[in-house]
């Protein structure tokens, strides 16, 4: 049967995969860098592409082997590689990376939306699952609605002003003192705490679907500037319970307006379980199927961008050796 190995270098994260044409992932290895970034309180692109540079080579072969194929002349069909949107620097690495396989291997390849592939992770988890499927894809870099009639069939609804949610988070996390990145922190302390704590602004009232973010985080940092009487549980609690508020209430407006017979959370923030209960609990009560998918496949993987890669490769064929990585590369430009 038909395989694609999948390579993912965006950010702080070098993975690689081998998914079956059944969507089937025979392996998924991915290699961060983030204990570099922590003490700069977020992402440094040249330390990311260093560490790609150090390692995309052992992540390939790793995954090659526990697919049990020889990585000198695997029997792969064709390549799938990020080509953006992310940071320049990381996506050239893997780019570059798989532009060399394909001649080597004489295989075709194609270069794939960081964000598409977020879209097909739960087609990974859940191949069978029903369309139309409206998929809510928040993380550090992006926060977007999108609705999809099928495969590769997408539509961005809305999207973020500004800040992403994740961005959101980890700046609202520096503010604290609560390190890098901000998501998993303030999620464990927001259940320790009080939402109703801090009176925080409801943001973006109006009937558009697009997000923001950056006004929140303003808020959080003039309601509590010289206020040592405040619990930090409480804080995060009452930032999370906004923050997931507008992302709901949007997500359920899609909802209202297009018909969907399923209900997604993608990207890094869908570990948040603010959000993970929210959207479970808005499909039992719309009537709808909702796919969360595991926390391993919430952060950047191969194995979604091999998913995609496989949609691509058979609908649009392979890209030149000429693509260039592109790192603003927006989701409505993939058809």
């Amino acid at each position: 049967m038909e395989s694609v190995l999948g390579i993912e270098t965006s950010c702080d994260e070098t993975a690689a995969a081998v998914v079956r044409a059944d969507l089937v992932t025979l392996s998924s290895v991915v290699e961060s860098s983030i204990d570099q970034h922590r003490d700069f309180g977020g992402v440094v692109p040249e330390l990311a592409g260093r560490a790609h540079v150090a390692t995309i080579r052992p992540v390939v072969e790793r995954a090659l082997d526990e697919a049990g194929l020889d990585p000198r002349r695997p029997g792969i069909t064709g390549i799938a590689v990020t080509a953006g949107p992310g940071l320049v620097g990381s996506l050239l690495v893997g780019l570059s990376f798989a532009k060399a396989l394909a001649v080597a291997w004489d295989l075709p390849y194609v270069g794939v939306n960081h964000l598409e592939g977020h879209l097909f992770a739960p087609r990974l988890e859940s191949p069978g699952l029903e369309w139309p499927l409206m998929t809510l894809l928040v993380s550090g870099g992006h926060s977007l609605i999108v609705y999809q009639r099928g495969p590769g069939e997408h539509e961005v609804l809305g999207e973020t002003v500004d800040d992403a949610a994740g961005e959101a988070y980890d700046k609202v996390a520096r503010w604290l003192g609560l390190g890098y990145p901000g998501g998993p922190v303030i999620d464990r302390l927001a259940r320790e705490g009080s939402a109703a704590s801090l009176a925080l602004p409801r943001g973006m009232l109006g009937a558009g679907l697009d997000l923001s973010f950056s006004g929140l985080k303003t808020a959080v940092v003039r309601a509590t500037e010289g206020r040592d009487d405040l619990a930090l549980a409480d804080v995060a609690a009452s930032f999370q319970a906004t923050l997931a508020e507008q992302l709901l209430r949007k997500l359920r407006a899609a909802l209202g307006r297009h018909a969907a017979r399923s209900v997604a959370l993608a990207g890094g923030v869908a570990a948040n379980s603010a959000l993970r209960e929210g959207v479970a609990e808005l499909a039992t009560e719309l009537g709808l199927a909702a796919h969360l998918p595991a926390l391993a496949m919430c952060t950047d993987n191969a194995a979604m961008i091999a998913a995609a890669g496989l949609h691509r490769l058979a609908h649009g064929g392979a890209s030149p050796l000429s693509l260039p990585a592109r790192p603003n590369w927006d989701l409505r430009e993939v058809a």
